[in-house]
C-alpha cells in the first residue's frame, strides 16, 4: 500500500541498495567454505507427478504460500512458461520455486546454498527473491555474490491475515473493474507502482506487458476500484488466490483522496470479497508504512509471520 495504501556481474560496480528496515545477518560462510560446499548435493527439478506431495506441503503454509499453490493450482508443473519447483532432497524438506520471483519455501541453510548455485546457473528470470524473511534472507546472503547488489531490500514486510468479517464498515461504492473501464484503470495501476516499486511498468516494452497483467486481473474479476469523474480514487487487486488464501496487492489510494480513510474502508470491502468466497484474505506491507499498517489494523488484519522482498531489477 502506498502511503495510504511490483544482472549485473559482481565485478561490475553499482552504487549499494538503499535498505529499508533491518534484520540481523545470517552467516553463510560455513557453507561457502570448500569442504562444506563438497558435500552440498544440488537442487533438482520437481515434476507434474510431485505435485500432489508440493501442494500438500503448500497448505501447511497456506498464507505464505499463497502465490505459489495459486499459480500451481491453476498450471501445475508440466507448464514451463509458470515457473519450476526446486528441491534438495524431498518437497517436504527443502523446496523453492523460480519464476518471474524466486520464492523459497522452507529448507535448510545448505538448502538456500544448493537453490543458490541453481538459480544463479543460467541467466537470471526473476526481478526479485520475495518470502518468508527466515528463508528469503539467508538465500539472498548467498546469491549476492553471484548477482551483485539489489536494487532495493526491504527485510521487515509483516505478513497479514483476516479470516472473518473486517472490523470497519467497507466502502460500498468499492467495486470490480469492468473490462470497459482498462485505461482509466491503468492510470491508476502505474502511478501506484510507480510510486511502490520506483520504476515504471511500461519501461522496456512500452508497456504492453503491463497492460496485458492489469487486462487479465479485470477480466477475471480480481480488480477492484472507486471511480469519481471517471477517475480511480482507491484501488487494490487480489493478485494471487489460491484454494485458501486470497492475496490482496496494488493497494493505492490517490494523493488528493488521502487521509480521508478510503484506504481502511476500500481495503475492507476488497477483504470482505474474499473471505465471503471462502478464503482467507492477505497481504504484506512494509513495516516503515506507518500509514497502510494502521489502517490495515483497523480493518482486522493481524500478522502471522514476515516476508522480505529483494528487488534485482
Amino acid at each position: 500500500m502506498s502511503r495510504a495504501g511490483r544482472i549485473l556481474p559482481l565485478e561490475l560496480s553499482k552504487a549499494p541498495a538503499r535498505r529499508r528496515g533491518s534484520w540481523q545477518s545470517v552467516s553463510v560462510r560455513s557453507v561457502l567454505e570448500p569442504s562444506r560446499r563438497s558435500r552440498i548435493s544440488g537442487a533438482r527439478q520437481l515434476g507434474e507427478r510431485d505435485l500432489p506431495r508440493v501442494l500438500k506441503v503448500l497448505d501447511t503454509d497456506p498464507i505464505a504460500g499463497c502465490m505459489v499453490a495459486a499459480r500451481l493450482q491453476e498450471c501445475g508443473l508440466e507448464n514451463r512458461g509458470g515457473g519450476e519447483l526446486w528441491t534438495r532432497g524431498d518437497p517436504e524438506d527443502s523446496l523453492c520455486f523460480s519464476g518471474a520471483n524466486l520464492v523459497p519455501l522452507r529448507g535448510s541453510t545448505e538448502d538456500m546454498q544448493a537453490f543458490a548455485d541453481r538459480a544463479a546457473r543460467w541467466p537470471r528470470v526473476c526481478s526479485s527473491v520475495v518470502g518468508r524473511q527466515e528463508l528469503t534472507l539467508p538465500l539472498w546472503e548467498v546469491l549476492e555474490q553471484r548477482w551483485g547488489q539489489p536494487r532495493e531490500i526491504r527485510a521487515d514486510q509483516p505478513l497479514l491475515a483476516l479470516d472473518g468479517r473486517a472490523q470497519v464498515e467497507p466502502d460500498r461504492s468499492v467495486r470490480r473493474v469492468r473490462t470497459d473501464e482498462l485505461d482509466r484503470y491503468l492510470v491508476a495501476a502505474v502511478a501506484m507502482f510507480t510510486e511502490e516499486i520506483g520504476v515504471d511498468p511500461r519501461a522496456g516494452d512500452g508497456g504492453r506487458g503491463y497492460r496485458r497483467r492489469v487486462a487479465s486481473l479485470i477480466e477475471s474479476g480480481r480488480a477492484w476500484a472507486r471511480f469519481e469523474d471517471g477517475e480511480v480514487v482507491y484501488k487494490a487487486e487480489v493478485g494471487a488466490i489460491s484454494q485458501r488464501t486470497g492475496q490482496i496487492q496494488g493497494v493505492w489510494v490517490h494523493p488528493q483522496w488521502r487521509g480521508r480513510g478510503l484506504g481502511t474502508a476500500g481495503t475492507a470491502a476488497v477483504a470482505d470479497a474474499v473471505v465471503a468466497a471462502g478464503r482467507t484474505a492477505s497481504l504484506y506491507v512494509n513495516s516503515y508504512n506507518e500509514v497502510a499498517r494502521r489502517a490495515y489494523a483497523r480493518v482486522g488484519f493481524h500478522q502471522v509471520a514476515t516476508f522480505a522482498t529483494i528487488l534485482v531489477d
